[in-house]
């Protein structure tokens, strides 16, 4: 330890300045970074949604869209075919995925039959029956081929649009295999996005059918070569519409919009390319006189008459928008037509003052914690707990690094993981720090040789204890949302950067002050009040295991019967928190008037200080569009008299999935955690890891239902932590029970239970505290809305500490970890010695 190689004490110097480099242009603005050298990396963390506001809003394909637009052209495909041939028939016919049609002559229905089978793949089957009839199945895996065309497609035709829209810090993913995820960042209209990208905006040209009008064609039967659609007026007007196709606005060479400047009335202008022109010369030379239609998504928009050929391709479109919703519409023939009708299946929607009010927070809450977890050490280790500082915020540099060369995406909730880190952090040190403490009570041992042998033997418990934490930060990162995935990942690379540092820079920086100081033993403190620590723990066991079995059983029958007050992510529904504009916001006002939209049960509470409000949807009987409707009629009715903090809608589909991931996120955990300490430790040790988070998990499910706090997917994100937390320090009471077993191979197992207990008792309650400390700060001065996270993990953190003491630890005697020399249960034993005999 004394000598500590120049190589190693070089390379971490290298690596913290390096770490500092890295994460200094977090702290530049824009306009700084473009000054820097071109050898600088520029990396930065992106601040989330949460801390910058946006939107975030997933699409769904409309799969019955994708369904009719095979079905359209697979009839398309047989009328060209058998008319080609001139094959006569009758009744073609499709409904859902099936097309059918019937030959009238029985001679040519093989020659159709055999025409047909172009048509047919390994996903779409022809079937032919002896009355002459033709049947096409479309199959359902053809039509999820199709959907996963339709969404490559709608990628690139969304992104147009949104940067069209004006945004340019946007991000557009797929989400599944019929889904869009859009996230755009700053401050945004919700709705008019919504609009923007929930349309196909197929513009087409055709010729108005004059042979009858819309409400004779209604009444009897129209030509199989028109459709009746209907016009965007109020009330519509059937029209009978040619079902050829002119030119779309993929045929748009140049689109823009023009306002009469005395009317005020917005059209569209618009350029045709050359080959589109050609056909409506030709079309509206012939047709002089006729109506042409234009028709927008199914619907027509207008139906002007041809006064004269239009032989330049140029023309205007007037509609029946506002100036916005021309311009908008403008972005989407731009864009290019979708091949299908998105649906908005959630939506998280944040105002940029909330996000830098959140952001604000959590900056205070983290500098307190290090503040007072930096004092406690101090107070505590004196120079090491200077050097445990140290660790501490180079370890914090050293995570913001990381995350800037990683790109990734801070969130409100990962701000959270970065102050809980803070109080993890110098769990290595204290670990270290007294096991340097225990070694210098061996005879015959110098204090540089306890502080060797201190780092050396606390390194697999260390890697141990931690890996529970990790395991559980890696589901969650697979089965959370978009904010717990940043603290997820932040709490993940804490994780390994707090290794890195304890075995690195603490390292270093002691062997340097061993080298220079010469110190014969560490400092004093409080925790050597624990050094002859006899606590006979396992003497009240039964006592103990019954009123906790007990609990377990009540907050079962309160879960039972009670159940949980789930958020809208389990349940769907809206959240919506309002900022008054003037003055306070008046509950009782906003009840009265959110009731009188008729949305079902509304419940209004204040959040925060009095201006602000909280507004809770139940979910709606309508799916998707009715979740989203109540998001429009709640804006139209409070936009004048309230600002829009943040806004969530989640749907029933989206609800139900993140319902099964966090199912499936917990059993995992329960599953995964356990089955690695049965690979480190005995079957016995897995027993008793399992028994104390089923525990845990039990007890805080009981705290919800007591509570009536909202569980949510940040609950989940709580509960995980909580139990690889809890299980953390159940690794180290079990890493020093597996010493112990092999060093007093004759002691009786609650004795030899009891004195690791003892052992491990000052680390215990320092690790407890640091933790608290963090999580206190960040309860106080993190915000309102992770103080239910806040306040979960404060309650599982103690939790935690309680149950691997009482409930880990009394296991491994029901599961007779192991007899006494006389083959005896040993948990008769537990009141029949005293002191350990070493």
């Amino acid at each position: 330890m004394h000598h500590f190689s120049r190589l190693k004490t070089l390379l971490i110097w290298l690596v913290a300045i390096a770490a500092i480099v890295v994460a200094a242009p977090n702290l530049l603005s824009q306009a700084q970074l473009s000054s820097l050298p071109g050898w600088v990396r520029q990396d930065r963390i992106t601040l989330g949604l949460d801390l910058q506001g946006g939107s975030y809003i997933v699409f769904r394909l409309e799969r019955s869209d994708i369904i009719r637009d095979r079905l359209e052209k697979t009839v398309a495909g047989v009328r060209d075919k058998l008319r080609g041939a001139g094959i006569r028939y009758t009744g073609l016919t499709g409904t859902g995925q099936t097309v059918t049609v019937k030959v009238t002559d029985p001679a040519q229905l093989q020659a159709a039959a055999d025409l047909l089978k172009s048509l047919t793949s390994a996903d779409v089957a022809l079937q032919q029956s002896n009355d002459g009839q033709l049947t096409l199945q479309i199959s359902d895996k053809a039509i999820d081929a199709d959907t996963v065309a339709a969404q490559t497609r709608s990628l690139a035709i969304v992104a147009r649009r949104i940067a069209g829209f004006g945004r340019e810090n946007f991000t557009v993913r797929p989400d599944g295999n019929d889904r869009i995820a859009v996230q755009v960042l700053g401050s945004v209209d919700a709705e008019r996005l919504k609009n923007l990208l929930n349309e196909p905006a197929a513009l087409s040209f055709h010729l108005i059918d004059e042979s009858m009008t819309g409400q004779q064609a209604l009444a009897g039967r129209w030509p199989a070569t028109s459709q009746v659609l209907y016009s965007l007026d109020d009330p519509p007007i059937p029209y009978l519409v040619d079902r050829s196709i002119i030119a779309t606005g993929a045929d748009f060479a140049e689109v823009d919009t023009k306002t009469d400047l005395q009317t005020q009335d917005s059209a569209l202008v618009y350029r045709l390319n050359a080959e589109a022109a050609q056909r409506l010369a030709q079309v509206t030379t012939a047709n002089v006189g006729k109506h042409l239609a234009i028709v927008f998504d199914d619907q027509v928009m207008a139906s002007p008459v041809i006064e004269a050929p239009i032989t330049d391709g140029r023309g205007e479109i007037a509609a029946n928008f506002s100036e916005e919703g021309v311009e908008d519409l403008t972005v989407m023939l731009r864009a290019g037509a979708l091949p299908a009708t998105l649906t908005a299946v959630e939506e998280r929607t944040v105002s940029p003052l909330f996000g830098s009010e959140s952001v604000f927070s959590g900056l205070v809450a983290g500098i307190v914690a290090v503040v007072l977890v930096a004092a406690l050490m101090i107070a505590l280790y004196r120079m090491l707990g200077i050097i445990a500082v140290v660790s501490l915020i180079f370890n914090l540099v050293l995570i913001v690094a990381v995350l800037s060369v990683a790109g990734a995406t801070l969130t409100l909730p990962g701000i959270a993981g970065l102050v809980l880190i803070v109080g993890m952090a110098v769990d290595s040190n204290v670990l270290i720090y007294e096991r340097i403490r225990e070694e210098e009570r061996v005879p015959h041992t110098t204090f540089a040789q306890a502080v060797e042998r201190g780092f050396s033997r606390a390194f697999a418990t260390i890697v141990d204890a931690n890996v529970t934490i990790f395991i559980a930060a890696v589901i969650l990162f697979f089965v959370g949302s978009e904010s717990i995935r940043g603290f997820a990942v932040t709490l993940t690379v804490g994780i390994l950067t707090t290794i890195l540092t304890a075995f690195t820079l603490t390292r270093g920086f002691v062997a340097a002050w061993l080298a220079k100081r010469h110190p014969r033993h560490l400092p004093k403190s409080a925790t050597s009040l624990f050094e002859h620590a006899n606590i006979r723990f396992m003497g009240i066991r039964r006592y103990v295991f019954t009123a906790s079995a007990a609990l377990c059983i009540a907050a079962m029958l309160a879960f039972a019967s009670v159940g949980l007050h789930l958020g809208i992510d389990f349940t769907g529904g809206s959240l919506v928190e309002v900022k008054a504009k003037q003055g306070n916001a008046d509950i009782a006002d906003l009840s009265a008037r959110l009731n009188e939209l008729n949305l079902g049960p509304v419940r209004v509470e204040r959040i925060g200080d009095a201006t602000n409000a909280l507004i809770r949807v139940g979910s709606q009987d309508g799916g998707e569009n009715a979740e989203q409707s109540v998001a429009t009629f709640i804006r139209g009715e409070l936009a004048e008299d309230y600002d829009f903090r943040r806004v969530e809608v989640v749907g029933p589909a989206v609800s139900g999935e993140l319902t099964m991931l966090a199912t499936i996120g917990i059993l995992a955990s329960l599953f995964a955690i356990p089955v690695y300490i049965w690979i480190r430790f005995e079957w016995q040790f897995a027993v008793g890891a399992i028994v104390a988070t089923l525990h845990d998990v039990i007890i805080m499910l009981g705290l919800f239902v007591l509570t009536g706090m909202e569980f949510n997917l940040t609950s989940v994100a709580a509960l995980l932590t909580v139990v690889g937390y809890s299980l953390n320090d159940t690794v180290v009471v079990y890493d020093r029970m597996r010493e112990n077993l092999k060093r007093y191979r004759k002691m009786p197992l609650p004795i030899l239970i009891d004195a690791a207990i003892n052992q491990t008792l000052s680390r215990t309650v320092l690790t407890a505290a640091t933790t608290l400390i963090a999580l206190l700060a960040l309860y106080i001065f993190g915000g309102a809305v992770i103080r239910s996270f806040t306040f979960t993990m404060l309650f599982g953190v103690a939790l935690g500490t309680f149950s691997s003491i009482y409930i880990a630890a009394p296991v491994l005697i029901i599961f007779r970890l192991r007899r006494n020399t006389n083959g005896e249960d040993e948990g008769d034993t537990s009141m029949k010695s005293g002191k350990p005999a070493v």
